[in-house]
């Protein structure tokens, strides 16, 4: 009998608890699955590609790191990825927390891309471990990349006896890898694979293999399972990091919760109320797409009919810059890009009164309290009719 079985009884190496998940989970997992295919089967402009990884890998690197204490923000985590922002001194070690984990999902998605079969190991877990603590200083018991030779304790949480540590990675690994989380049916392999994600993170919590860094690791490894099943879109494979950090205190109380009641249920509904939640922004991202996409085809066919000139290329260029849902002064519209405001500056103020009296007439803007908006929202009016419940 091995020492964990009698100080971490609920380490089981099994998933049974997931034919207790309640019909609410197995909901969501549908619409996550139907959202998924979604996101995965909607061609995007390449600018909105673009932006959505990067905010997405942001987010995720950034997530993992917060989680443990780090503070830098969004927007400082973009400026390490594109290398804009150098941390001072005081925060450099911060700065090479979120470089870490981006160079490690980078690394990920790039081996992932291109078809590599990157199957979970004691090896590969010890390995996240070593990009994840790279260039970083530790207490001296603690060697990046090794599994520790000490006890190891967070809050009030004892991790497995560290002479088990390598024994118990490597029946994860074996545990992950084997038939418990694979089925012939692929609607319940989605389920199957985002249960697998998460407990390979809850499990690695759980153990705490290594000195330091272990949550980090346990994040990557769930990002791995998830981007590489075949079902999750690559956006969506940083959503749990970024929900676990979003709900930080109900994560640790989630936690702890799986392990004194031996049963990891709990925290797999609440990862996957988390994963739909963030899903649904990102589809939301892409509606918003489609509707500005929607729109601009809509401006185009409205001047179809007119003839060709200066001012009608500059009438639309300026009702194209004006942003959805918002109201912009008069006084801002003709520098709301840099093309309409190449039309305008030699202009005399009546043209661009003009314009703006000529696009209301087209029905495309409309005058309001303060300046000006798009009708972009009309483009909503054409969408499938539902009946509206609402009182």
């Amino acid at each position: 009998m091995k020492r964990y079985e009698e100080t971490h009884p609920w380490i089981t190496f099994e998933a049974t608890q997931i034919n207790n998940v309640l019909p609410r989970q197995w909901m969501l997992l549908g619409e996550a699955r139907s959202k998924c295919d979604h996101l995965a089967g909607t061609p995007l402009q390449p600018r909105l590609a673009d932006e959505l990884y990067t905010v997405t890998l942001v987010k995720g690197a950034l997530a993992t790191t917060a989680i443990e204490g780090n503070t830098l923000n969004e927007e400082q985590a973009r400026g390490i990825l594109d290398g804009t922002y150098k941390a001072p001194p005081s925060r450099q070690y911060q700065e090479q927390e979120v470089r870490n984990v981006l160079d490690a999902l980078e690394g990920l998605h790039s081996r992932i891309m291109s078809g590599e079969d990157i199957p979970i190991t004691r090896e590969l877990i010890c390995d996240f471990n070593r990009q994840v603590l790279r260039g970083l200083e530790s207490d001296p018991d603690v060697v990046p990349g090794e599994i520790r030779t000490h006890s190891v304790a967070v809050s009030n949480y004892l991790g497995a006896p560290a002479e088990e540590c390598a024994y118990l990675l490597d029946r994860l690994s074996e545990w992950l890898n084997g038939p418990t989380f694979v089925s012939d049916d692929p609607e319940y392999q989605f389920a199957l694979t985002v249960a697998k994600a998460v407990y390979a993170h809850l499990y690695l919590a759980w153990i705490h293999p290594c000195g330091d860094g272990n949550g980090r690791t346990a994040r990557l490894v769930e990002f791995l399972i998830l981007a590489s099943s075949g079902f999750v879109p690559m956006p969506a494979a940083h959503l749990l990091s970024n929900h676990y950090n979003l709900t930080r205190t109900r994560y640790y109380h989630e936690l702890a919760r799986a392990s004194g009641a031996q049963d990891a249920i709990g925290f797999l509904n609440y990862a996957v109320e988390g994963f739909v939640d963030g899903i649904r922004v990102v589809i939301e991202m892409v509606r918003d797409q489609q509707l500005r996409i929607a729109w601009t085809n809509f401006v185009h066919e409205g001047f179809a009919g007119q003839p060709t000139s200066t001012a009608t290329e500059r009438q639309r260029a300026l009702v194209l810059a004006m942003p959805m849902g918002s109201t912009i002064p008069k006084s801002e519209m003709d520098g709301l890009s840099p093309k309409v405001a190449k039309f305008y500056a030699n202009a005399g103020p009546r043209m661009l009164s003009r314009d703006l009296n000529h696009l209301e007439k087209m029905g495309l803007i409309r005058s309001v309290s303060g300046g000006y908006e798009n009708q972009a929202q009309t483009m909503l009016a054409f969408r499938p009719p539902i009946a509206n419940t609402e009182p």
